[in-house]
Parts: C-alpha cells; sequence; structure tokens
C-alpha cells in the first residue's frame, strides 16, 4: 500500500528538481518513500568547504565573547563589569534552556512511522486546547442577524395583489435542494409573486421518493416566512391543469442565465408570470446571484436557510441521539470531530486527477471516465498535465490517507473521536486502512445506529443525508475534505451560529506542495500544516464580490456584535 505517497507524488516529479530546500540525509521527507540523498546535495556539501575553512577561527571562539566587549576576558574590565557579565550570561542560559524546552515539547515525535517504505501511522503529537475550539476574542466580534424579530411588520401583500405564482423543482441531493428553495424564496420575493411549495426532484441519479413534508418542517417554514413571501401548499383549485406546468412551453420559463441578477427577474420573468398568472420556473440551479441583487434579499435567503427551513422532529431527535452517542463513546464525556470525506468513485472521476492505484484500478477507471464524459476524455492524452495543474491548484480530493496526516500534524492525537459523513470511498478499505490506523475511534451512522433505529429513514436517501448534515453541524470540529454544497452549508451555517467551535478547510494547494518536497521533514510538515491552517478555522470572513452566501454569509447576514 502506498496510499499516503500519492497525496502529491505528482507534485513532487514536477518540483522536486527545482526545491530550494537541500536538508541532511537524516531529515528526509518522511512523507515520501525513498530517502536516498541526491547528487545535488553531495555538490552542495563541496561548495561549502570553501566557508567552513574561512570562518575555523571563529567557530573556535567562545560564542558569547563576541557579544559585548565587557563579556571578554581582557583584564582592564573592572570587577563590576564581570558581575554584570555574570548576571547577562545566567539570563541567557536561562532563555536557551526555556527555548530548548519549547523546541523538544513541540517535536517530541519527530518522524513518521514505516515498515518496509510504507506509513503506517504518525507520531503523536501533544494535544493542545485549542484544538477543538477558536479563541474566544475571535468569536464575539460578530452575530447573527437575519432571524426576523417579533413585531416586525408584514410586508406580503393581499393574495388578490399578488403578480402571481411561481412553481419550480429543486434539483439534485438535499443541499443543493436546500439552495434552490432558499433561492425560490427570495425570486418569489423580488417579483411580489406567490410561493407554490417548491417540489424535491426525483432524478436518476439520487433514485428518491422524497417530497418536502418527508424531510421539512411545512407548517414551520409557511408560518415563519409569513411576513416576508406568501407560500401555498399546493397549485390552486382553479388551474385545473395540474401537469400542464412542466411540459408545456407557454407555462415555463427556460432562459434564465446562472447567477441572474434581480433586475433580470423583474424584466423578463415578471412580465410573463403577469401575463399567464402561474409560471414553472426551469432548470433553476444556481439561477440568482449574490452580489447583483439587494441585501435584503440576501438577507431574507438567510432566514429560510438558518430559520424557516427545519428539518422534522424525528430526524432531529435521532440526529441529536448520534451525537449523545459520539460524545459518551469512551464512557466519559468528550468531544468529537466530524469528516466529511469525499471520496465516493463518481467523484474520483469527475475529478480527473491522478491517486495512487494499481494499474488494473487505473485502467478501470480510464475507462469509467470515457464512458461518463467521454468529451472531458477525449484520447487521455492530455489528462496528465491535467492532473498535475489541478493538484497544484488544490481541486483535488484529499485521499483518506492524506486527510489523517495532516489531522496529526494539527496535533489530533490517535484516541480522538470521528464521525465520518461519507458514500462509499472508492478503493473500500484498502483505500481507508491508513485512516483507521491513524484514528481507529472513527465510525459511520450505521455503525453508531443499531440497525433498526435507521429503518425508516432508508425509505428516504434524503432522510439519511440529512441525519449526516445534522450530526456534523453539532460536531466540535467539522473538517471538509473537497468542495460542494453539503460542506460549504455546513461551514456557513456553523459561521452563522457563533462559530466557536472550529471548522477546519484544508489547503489543498498549499499541502500538494509540502507532500510533494523530497527534502521536508516531519517536523517542518508540521509547522507549515499548523501555519497554513491558522486562518482557516472557520471564523467569518470580509466577503469580496462573488463570494459564496452560503459558505460565508458575513456580510448581508451578519451583524457587529
Amino acid at each position: 500500500m502506498a496510499e499516503l505517497r500519492h497525496s502529491s507524488s505528482l507534485g513532487a516529479r514536477a518540483t522536486a528538481t527545482s526545491s530550494p530546500m537541500k536538508r541532511e540525509e537524516k531529515d528526509a521527507s518522511p512523507l515520501l518513500l525513498h530517502h536516498d540523498k541526491p547528487p545535488a546535495a553531495v555538490k552542495d556539501d563541496d561548495d561549502d568547504d570553501g566557508r567552513r575553512h574561512h570562518f575555523a577561527r571563529d567557530r573556535d571562539r567562545p560564542f558569547w565573547s563576541n557579544l559585548v566587549p565587557f563579556l571578554s576576558d581582557d583584564p582592564r574590565f573592572s570587577s563590576q563589569n564581570s558581575r554584570i557579565s555574570m548576571i547577562l550570561i545566567g539570563v541567557v542560559a536561562f532563555a536557551g534552556l526555556i527555548s530548548i524546552f519549547s523546541i523538544f515539547h513541540r517535536l517530541n515525535a519527530p518522524y513518521l512511522c514505516k515498515k518496509d517504505g510504507i506509513v503506517l501511522h504518525c507520531p503523536h503529537v501533544k494535544e493542545s486546547s485549542s484544538l477543538w475550539e477558536n479563541p474566544l476574542s475571535a468569536t464575539t466580534s460578530w452575530k447573527p442577524c437575519a432571524e426576523r424579530r417579533d413585531g416586525g411588520n408584514s410586508d406580503v401583500p393581499r393574495e388578490n395583489e399578488t403578480n402571481g405564482y411561481i412553481f419550480i423543482h429543486a434539483e439534485g441531493g438535499l443541499n443543493q435542494q436546500r439552495i434552490a428553495i432558499c433561492n425560490a424564496v427570495a425570486v418569489a420575493k423580488i417579483m411580489n409573486a406567490t410561493l407554490i411549495l417548491p417540489v424535491l426532484k426525483q432524478d436518476q441519479i439520487w433514485k428518491d421518493q422524497t417530497k418536502f413534508e418527508d424531510i421539512f418542517d411545512v407548517d414551520h417554514f409557511i408560518d415563519y416566512l409569513k411576513d416576508d413571501v406568501r407560500i401555498v401548499r399546493d397549485i390552486p383549485e382553479w388551474f385545473t391543469d395540474k401537469n400542464e406546468l412542466f411540459t408545456s412551453i407557454r407555462r415555463t420559463v427556460k432562459n434564465i442565465p446562472k447567477y441572474a441578477p434581480a433586475q433580470f427577474y423583474i424584466d423578463n420573468v415578471l412580465p410573463r408570470i403577469k401575463e399567464k398568472k402561474i409560471m414553472s420556473l426551469k432548470p433553476f440551479v444556481d439561477r440568482l446571484g449574490y452580489d447583483n441583487v439587494p441585501q435584503e434579499i440576501n438577507r431574507l435567503r438567510c432566514r429560510v436557510n438558518y430559520h424557516a427551513l427545519k428539518f422534522l422532529p424525528h430526524i432531529e431527535q435521532m440526529a441529536d441521539l448520534l451525537v449523545s452517542r459520539m460524545r459518551n463513546r469512551t464512557g466519559s464525556p468528550n468531544p468529537y470531530m466530524a469528516l466529511h470525506l469525499r471520496f465516493e468513485k463518481g467523484m474520483v472521476g469527475l475529478s480527473f486527477c491522478d491517486f495512487v492505484g494499481t494499474r488494473d484500478e487505473k485502467v478501470k477507471m480510464a475507462e469509467y471516465r470515457k464512458k461518463e464524459w467521454p468529451r472531458r476524455f477525449k484520447n487521455g492524452s492530455h489528462l496528465w498535465q491535467l492532473a498535475l495543474q489541478k493538484r497544484k491548484e488544490g481541486r483535488c480530493p484529499l485521499e483518506p490517507g492524506e486527510v489523517a496526516v495532516i489531522l496529526r500534524a494539527m496535533g489530533y492525537p490517535k484516541e480522538t473521536q470521528i464521525y465520518v459523513a461519507s458514500g462509499q470511498v472508492y478503493g473500500g478499505q484498502n483505500r481507508m486502512a491508513p485512516l483507521r490506523n491513524m484514528f481507529p475511534n472513527l465510525v459511520t451512522k450505521e455503525e453508531l445506529a443499531v440497525s433498526d433505529e435507521l429503518t425508516s429513514f432508508r425509505k428516504h436517501v434524503t432522510s439519511l443525508a440529512a441525519l449526516d448534515f445534522l450530526v456534523c453541524l453539532k460536531s466540535d470540529v467539522f473538517v471538509m475534505t473537497h468542495g460542494g454544497n453539503f460542506a460549504k452549508l455546513i461551514i456557513g451555517a456553523r459561521r452563522y451560529m457563533g462559530h466557536r467551535q472550529k471548522s477546519i478547510k484544508p489547503d489543498k494547494g498549499l499541502m500538494s506542495k509540502s507532500f510533494g518536497d523530497p527534502y521536508m521533514g516531519w517536523a517542518t510538515f508540521v509547522e507549515d500544516v499548523v501555519v497554513t491552517h491558522q486562518t482557516r478555522t472557520g471564523l467569518p470572513e470580509e466577503t469580496f464580490p462573488n463570494y459564496d452566501l452560503w459558505e460565508n454569509p458575513l456580510t448581508p447576514c451578519m451583524c457587529k456584535a
């Protein structure tokens, strides 16, 4: 097995020859399988001979003799200066002891452990109090402010004064559907229209028969937004041909561009709604922008996402039970980490990245990509360079073993309790082995729950995803390994609700360079990981144009405390 080696074997091959880091063999990279000292390192040693000869005399002198004049042995200096010298030497010695202790404390296990050239586990890095929480001072500057306050004035017109009805199909998985629902409410507000309760589309990928009311509390949804938008449960009775909504071109608006501004709906969609009185919008994924709509519309989307959309009580209760079991798995209260592991076959294939695997696996993956994405695959000759570039840019999913090394470098000990939210991992148990070896207290909802407890949830794939969502949302630390709606909605919600617990978003681009550096030792790797992720722990960030509202709701939805 070489699961941990590859993370950036691509980066290593691309950058090793130009690396400026020429360390001794004893500090060779624990992240690579081969540590042979390169010829270039020998040459550098020869070039240093002149410099070593030049400073020979200085090296033999006591290092303190050059600090200040009165630390020398010259008898011209008085006994008072001698006493000052002793005091200064004592201070320097004391500071040196503190520095040595600090370095030893931090680097108490300098190398990864290996057997036959394969990384088995990482050294224990002492757990610190900051592993599970962000600093209190960093979590008290912002507060959520999208919630509608009691006593607020309703600005919803009477039923006979709305401009018409809009109807959408929320496509994709649970979290894509959630975003579509939030956008539908916002679009209805923009056009002063009535929203028909969205339908969760039963597409071919998810093969799910879930309805809105099977997942979300409809009564709460409608009641909470009653002062913002008029929402009805079904198509009005006066509209007799309900099937016509998604079959008739006359009843469907199809020319909505991605991330359309509010003005587009007013200029192009609203006139058709006024004419036909009821229209469906298709498709509706990402059909509303962020920076080209009024701030109150973005705030309304946050109000829908964080306050109006509530899962049904039995889903909340089951999630709370799983959370309780995670916190008490050792017989005493303990924090837990939630890991969203995006390494399913479809994700690996779609990424067009290269990963460690047997020749047979690579052949089968190439065939799979050619079948599923023939236009992108072409003849496959261009994919190697594409894979190198994507890895450098941080656009490749992290492998389970790579995640394990990063977490250990951050300081999370072997005993850490980890809840894994993922689909079927590509490569199965062999691919998961490095992660399980480093963190054996790793479970999924299927392992945490009794089989009968999940029976009713298996009827709706979306409800199983809802359990993962809630257990991750309530974790002490959340770690994502690749992008997607699930991860960004979790991180955004944790930011909005308080951001005290950490939400770690690994810098995959920088990590690929560290994994691929053949001269980097474990101690240096630890330092790189810690420094790189000091500002990637889920605190609110100042937004910039086109920043994703769902991942960082700071500007429109949070206020200075």
